[in-house]
């Protein structure tokens, strides 16, 4: 008994440090979602990472929103910051382009079979003989070029950037001012203020292992405002350059304080590695067992999950806010790259699980920015608010980090800032038209008009509940009102959510089947059809959505019909794309609803179009995401699916029970304790779930909290064929 009790702890120390010497980042393939509309990047990052080095194959269109394509051999050089899976253009700062003088008319084309892609780490050669390689810190980027001879030439490019066009023959200048400047002849710095996706400023320097031996100034373009110099490089025996590139949202110094704190020496394997154990640090944390292409997949969405969001603060705290001025955040957090629309649904709840440790700054940099502009963000880039897509999703985020237990920020402080979100009108919400009528009619907002009342119902929800919980009875009763304004926009005739005027006319005529998007097709729809958003409020109300329907049965009907009606003319531009009936699976709005299968008197059913969609949308090849990732939300249901859970109702702090797609997975949660998921019988033909078992109790709901799985324990699925 004795050398029981002394071999039990020694035994857990051991499967701790064997999981901690695991390398989970070697699954990592950057290549998946770089080939078709995944629009994901296969260049190096640090975990919300302030710099992605990668190659850019073209600088516009809505194909190389990331910059990159991984059919296309051009490359127009390699630049310092990018988004990964999103549908609109912005960053690619400061592009370097090594060139072998001899070889001139090559310097833009590259052997594809020569890309390497793995964590913290790309290169390939170049046709002009030029080897490359890219890796990188938090907040600087390192290049290594190796030449075939002595003569060496790069190309500085700061007028470059990934630009949001429509007209691709007439493309945005993009910068507006700069100041850059060749420091002395290994040293180039300065700024570019730019007006893309977002107005904001960067600032950068630049520093060559080696001096340049002569620079020459190329001949700008009309539309330039930025330098582009032509450095000619003499090199030393081993013909290798080295280039590190800082960069900041706050000053040149900052910039040179982040090289020097992060970056002092030029040893890339050291980096490197650094990189791939700083990865391995957040992939470890979750276990699965499965085959080489499912931990291909999973951990590939995982990676792509904690790219973002990205800190920007500078290594002294410093940075840029809303306001444009500049100030110092909490604990050096101050988080940017927030595609709020896309990640509150299953990759925010995701990070809570995999990375408690940052949710407390992503929540006050939200709350910063409310202090800055007034209202929550909706869409941040580099500090700066694009006001992209509709809702004020930040308001759940906040309610499901509060819910979950997070209380690194001001609860009251946080109500407020919901609260003024939610009654002071500014871009995108118009709270006295709103209120005015119950909905938004669509005489006056002709876009967008179901869409913007049904997502504002869900914020309102948040709203009420988060008062609820501050014993704030007023608020709370003010806002349980509005959430039930997404009823005034219910047909009876048709069974949906119809725009509806100032006099309570519906719009006509009226087809279901039509998606509309503000950029392509305007309408009453964001990037979504009538059958798409009818499932909406279910995030918050099932039990009204049922009503409205007539009970329980037409409620299920309802969800069958969704998934049976067929497509006709599906348009990827208009969100529709990875179809299952009406089910859109590459585009967020239809994310929850195969779940909703929990809350019916057929659950099997859902089971089935979630294996579905985890087998015939996902694959472990460069075309394997269909839809954009969007910050890695697609990658964040792709995870919880598989494990066998996902949120509905995302800021509510629970998980709807489905169907693990593996045999056995383990989370390594931030308390020290672990949470097993296993499934039991588990084949490639037993894609049904029959009961499950939390601890070795049955559930007799379809729901897990955060908390539970937080405790740690055993939650075990019985796996059948029927």
């Amino acid at each position: 008994m004795e050398l029981k009790k002394c071999f039990l702890p020694l035994l857990c120390l051991i499967v701790s440090q064997l999981a901690l010497s695991q390398k989970n980042s070697k699954h990592v393939n950057p290549f998946i979602g770089t080939d078709g509309t995944g629009h994901t990047f296969p260049g190096p990052s640090m975990p919300f990472g302030m710099v992605q080095p990668g190659p850019d194959n073209k600088d516009y269109g809505w194909n190389h929103t990331s910059g990159y394509q991984y059919k296309d051999t051009l490359l127009l050089g390699f630049s310092q910051t990018r988004f990964s899976g999103t549908g609109i253009n912005e960053m690619g700062d400061v592009l370097l382009l090594p060139i072998n003088p001899k070889k001139e008319k090559l310097k833009n084309a590259y052997f594809k079979k020569t890309e390497k892609a793995a964590v913290g780490y790309y290169a390939l050669r170049k046709k002009d003989e030029v080897f490359v390689e890219l890796t990188c810190t938090d907040r600087v980027a390192l290049h290594k070029y190796r030449f075939p001879e002595k003569e060496a030439q790069v190309l500085v490019d700061t007028q470059h950037g990934l630009r949001f066009v429509f007209d691709e023959n007439n493309p945005k200048g993009l910068v507006v001012e700069s100041d850059v400047r060749i420091e002395n002849d290994s040293t180039i710095s300065g700024y570019c203020s730019t007006q893309n996706w977002v107005n904001r400023s960067y600032f950068f320097t630049l520093t060559f292992s080696q001096a340049f031996k002569s620079s020459t100034k190329v001949t700008r373009k009309p539309n330039d405002r930025a330098p582009k110099f032509l450095l000619d490089f003499q090199l030393e025996n081993k013909r290798e350059l080295l280039v590190k590139i800082a960069l900041s949202s706050v000053s040149v110094s900052n910039a040179k304080e982040n090289m020097q704190a992060e970056l002092p020496h030029w040893n890339f394997k050291e980096v490197r590695k650094a990189n791939e154990a700083a990865w391995n640090r957040y992939l470890n944390r979750i276990e699965i067992s499965g085959s080489q292409k499912q931990k291909e997949l999973f951990y590939t969405a995982l990676y792509h999950v904690l790219l973002q969001p990205s800190n920007i603060a500078d290594v002294n705290g410093q940075y840029r806010g809303a306001d444009d001025k500049i100030a110092t955040a909490p604990n050096n957090e101050y988080y940017s790259t927030l595609s709020i629309w896309d990640i509150y649904r299953g990759a925010f709840p995701l990070l809570q699980l995999v990375a408690p440790e940052r949710i407390n700054g992503i929540v006050n940099s939200m709350l910063l920015h409310h202090k800055a502009k007034g209202f929550l963000p909706i869409w941040t880039a580099w500090g700066q608010d694009n006001y992209c897509m509709i809702g004020n999703h930040a308001i759940p985020m906040i309610l499901n980090a509060v819910e979950n237990g997070f209380s690194g920020f001001d609860k009251e402080e946080a109500f407020r800032a919901m609260y003024e979100t939610a009654t002071k009108s500014h871009i995108n919400s118009d709270w006295e038209l709103y209120n005015a009528y119950g909905y938004y009619p669509f005489d006056k907002l002709d876009n967008e008009a179901v869409s913007r009342t049904l997502e504002s119902g869900y914020d309102d929800w948040c709203v009420a509940e988060m008062a609820r919980k501050l014993g704030k009875h007023v608020e709370q009763k003010e806002f349980e009102k509005r959430s039930n304004y997404y009823k005034n926009l219910f047909d009876e005739q048709t069974g949906f959510f119809r725009g509806k005027d100032t006099n309570g006319n519906w719009r006509t005529p009226f087809d279901p089947l039509t998606a509309t998007s503000p950029l392509n097709n305007p309408g009453d729809y964001t990037e979504a059809n009538a059958w798409q958003y009818f499932w909406t409020p279910t995030q918050y109300d099932i039990p009204g959505v049922r009503t409205l329907l007539g009970g329980e049965t037409a409620f299920r009907k309802k969800l069958d019909e969704f998934f049976t009606t067929e497509a006709l003319n599906p348009n990827k531009f208009l969100g529709q794309e990875a179809m299952i009936g009406q089910y859109a699976h590459g585009n967020e709005p239809s994310h929850h609803i195969i779940y909703l299968y929990a809350f019916t008197d057929t659950p099997k059913v859902g089971q089935k179009y979630i294996h579905k969609v985890i087998n015939d949308f996902h694959n472990n090849t460069p075309d394997g995401m269909i839809g954009n990732d969007d910050c890695g939300q697609m990658s964040a249901w792709y995870i919880l699916s598989t494990l066998g859970f996902y949120p509905v109702n995302p800021a509510s702090g629970t998980f709807v029970l489905g169907v693990p797609q593996l045999k056995e997975a383990k989370l390594l949660l931030n308390s020290g304790t672990e949470f097993l998921i296993k499934a039991k019988g588990f084949t490639k033909n037993t894609i049904y779930r029959n009961d499950c078992y939390l601890n070795g109790t049955k559930r007799t709901d379809n729901q897990i909290s955060y908390q539970q799985i937080q405790q740690g324990g055993t939650l075990e699925f019985e796996m059948q064929k029927q």
